[in-house]
Formats: C-alpha cells, structure tokens, sequence
C-alpha cells in the first residue's frame, strides 16, 4: 500500500435504500474525534435529503461546506460529470482534508465508482480505503430487501413484457460482492434466530470472506470502519458482480418524486398516512421533513415500507419557510397522485 501513503483515503458507502447509510455517518462524524472529514453524498432524484440531514450535526470535524451534495443521478453513471469536480472541490479546502466518505444513492453500483479511482486525474490524489456495504437487517431476516417484495415479483411475473429479473435483489448482490466490511444494521430488531438467518444470507452472497458487524442505529467504531488501507481500486479483479459484462447501467426500474407538505398537527397520524401509503403502493423509500404547529424544531421522518420512524432534528432558522418535503422512492409506475394526496391530505 506504499502508493497510497500521499493520497487522502475514501471510504464508499453502499446500501440498499433505507439501510441506514446516513444513520452510519452521522455516527461516525460525531465521532471523528477531530480528523477532518469531508462527505460526497449521492442520491436518487432531483432533491437531496441525506445531505440536508448530515448537515444538521453541526460537527466541527466536518463542517456544512465539507458536505458535498450530488443530485443528479446515480454517480456511478455520472463520474466524470459529477465526481472529479466533488473531488476537486473538497480537496481544495483548507485546512486539508484528511479522509472522504462517499455515500452513495441506494441504487448505485459501487463497482464502477472504485473503478473510477484508476483514472489518472484521480487515482493521483485518492484511494479506495475500503467499500462498507450496510445491510436492513431487519428486512434480510424477513426474506427481502425491501417491503412487499412479493407484490413486486407477482407484479413482474404476470407481465411479459416486464423483465423478470429482480433489479434489487441484483442490486443487493453486486453491492455485496464488492464490500471489504458489512454492517448489518438494526440489530435490535432482531432476536437471535432472525440475526443469524440475516447473517446467512449475506453470506450466501458474499464471494469472498469479508467480515460482518451487527450493530444498532449504524453505531459503528469510526476506528474500525476508516483507516482499512484495502487500496479496492488495485484489487478489482476480486469483486466479481454480474453486472461485469455490462457496460453501464440504466434505474428505469425504480423512480422518485418530492410531495410538497404544509404544517401538520399530530407527528404520529402523519406517519400512520406515510405507513399506509407505503403498504399500499410500490414504495421502497420515503425520507424527508416536516413543520409540526406550535413546535420550533424540524420533524426528520424516514421511512422503509411500513416502518416509519421519525424525530425532531434542529430548529428551523428563521432564513427558512416552514415548508416540508418528501422524498419518495419506489419502483416504476408508482401512482403519483394517489400517493401525494395520502401524504399531504
């Protein structure tokens, strides 16, 4: 790893949607313990959420303008658009930044991005310090990777014209298979039966040894998650995914939208609309904000299907409208205006 001593390590963060990839870094910039870190944050759709919440730690470590956010697609389809000028931007600040962490959108590919980091223009100024893909264990120990999966794949079978692959399962498969650490995350939901089923099942689909960590809310010891020294860009012959033969990659599978939301009374009926607008549609995904009556401080809802968590984040400044928005991810053909109407009803 002696080529690498001169380079600023970076870490990829892989997931599926709603794993707890932003939960994780959120942890780990509270606890850098003064290493200046820097964030690139990629997301699916046009308005960034993820972002919005890294910045709201406040952390001296990594502070708003080290967050860089990127919108505009998946960035392993976009790397020359979108990531050298993130790299160029957060490597020029100063102080100097001493490590990078790279979430990406929670239907990217993490293979092509480490690929990236051959290129000259890149490889001569950072390193892959290891590729951590975070796991729902909780959705593994129930058979899926994300809600109703078995609508889904009915759905797909009785349509001909519908390819019948499963792009999340081929999406959890490739993020796998090109991991140095997993973390499989929301540990407390499950007992030890469930955990060792979802242990099994990333096993099934790991293609080398790599270690596993369970833990709870994405609480994981920066020392054990930054400083691997893998160099993954060197080693990319060993992540054998099926989508090597391919080219490039299309989402036409999966689409997003943003629900507008005016101040809501009650936080808890809010996330009984968002639980039952999720059972009943292909939604994979919703996450975003909201203005509660009487309350100054911002309500931060996530939600996985039907688990909806939420919870009072920051104060909103008085330079803000007291506007909510929701990012909602899901699989083509969501019915948009029914979903809207549950959600701001």
């Amino acid at each position: 790893m002696n080529n690498s001593i001169a380079r600023v390590p970076c870490t990829i963060v892989t997931g599926f949607l709603g794993a707890g990839k932003t939960t994780l870094i959120r942890h780990v910039l509270a606890s850098a313990k003064g290493r200046r870190l820097a964030v690139i944050v990629n997301e699916f759709g046009d308005v960034g959420i993820d972002g919005e919440i890294l910045k709201a730690c406040g952390d001296a470590s990594c502070p708003q303008e080290n967050i860089v956010e990127l919108a505009n697609g998946c960035l392993c389809c976009t790397v020359a658009d979108d990531f050298v000028p993130a790299l160029d931007t957060i490597l020029g600040r100063k102080p100097l930044v001493e490590h990078i962490v790279i979430e990406t959108s929670g239907l990217a590919l993490p293979k092509p991005l480490v690929q990236a980091f051959q290129w000259p223009m890149i490889k001569s100024r950072v390193t892959v310090d290891g590729v951590v893909a975070v796991v729902d264990g909780a959705a593994l120990a129930e058979g899926r990777f994300a809600a109703d999966l078995d609508a889904l794949r009915r759905q797909r079978q009785a349509d001909p014209a519908l390819d019948h692959d499963d792009p999340i399962e081929e999406v959890f498969g490739d993020q796998i298979a090109c991991a140095d650490l997993v973390v499989l995350n929301k540990r407390d939901l499950l007992d030890i039966v469930a955990a060792e089923k979802a242990a099994e099942t990333i096993v099934r689909s790991l293609p080398r040894a790599v270690k596993i960590v369970p833990v709870t809310h994405g609480k994981v010891d920066p020392a054990a998650l930054l400083g691997l020294g893998i160099g993954a860009e060197d080693d990319i012959a060993n992540r054998q995914t099926r989508h090597d033969a391919e080219l490039e990659h299309d989402h036409d599978d999966f689409e997003s939208f943003v629900v507008p939301l005016p101040e809501i009374a009650d936080p808890a009926r809010f996330a009984s609309r968002i639980a039952a607008a999720a059972a009943g549609a292909s939604v994979l995904r919703v996450k975003g904000f909201a203005a509660v009556v009487g309350k100054p401080m911002r309500l931060l809802v996530q939600a996985v299907g039907p688990r909806v968590s939420h919870h009072y984040d920051r104060v909103w400044t008085a330079a803000e409208k007291r506007q909510g928005r929701l990012v909602v991810i899901g699989m083509k053909g969501l019915d948009r205006d029914g979903i809207k109407r549950a959600l701001s009803g």
